[in-house]
């Protein structure tokens, strides 16, 4: 348990920051779980439309630090790579 006033605050801080962190993972997770399954249910054009939110929300929690820019590109690329070989 924090002793000292400065780690009593760190862990309100923490408690804090997780809460807002977890509405960007949770989007994030929700948006690419779905265009998963709109592949495996043969929806490519479901599928497709869906891409640039998932872009965006990869870019955004990029931006703000939840995830590193080089997991957000590597996670689009295998999206769109999934979703292309799907449709042909």
């Amino acid at each position: 348990m924090a002793i000292t006033k400065s780690a009593k605050k760190a862990i309100r801080q923490n408690k804090k920051r997780r809460i807002a962190n977890l509405v960007y993972i949770n989007k994030m997770k929700k948006l690419v779980k779905e265009v998963k399954s709109f592949v495996a249910g043969k929806k490519i054009k479901e599928a497709k439309e869906l891409l640039p939110k998932v872009y965006g929300i990869l870019d955004k929690t990029a931006k703000v630090g939840i995830i590193k820019k080089n997991n957000a590109s590597r996670h689009k690329s295998r999206i769109t790579r999934m979703v292309d070989k799907a449709s042909k």
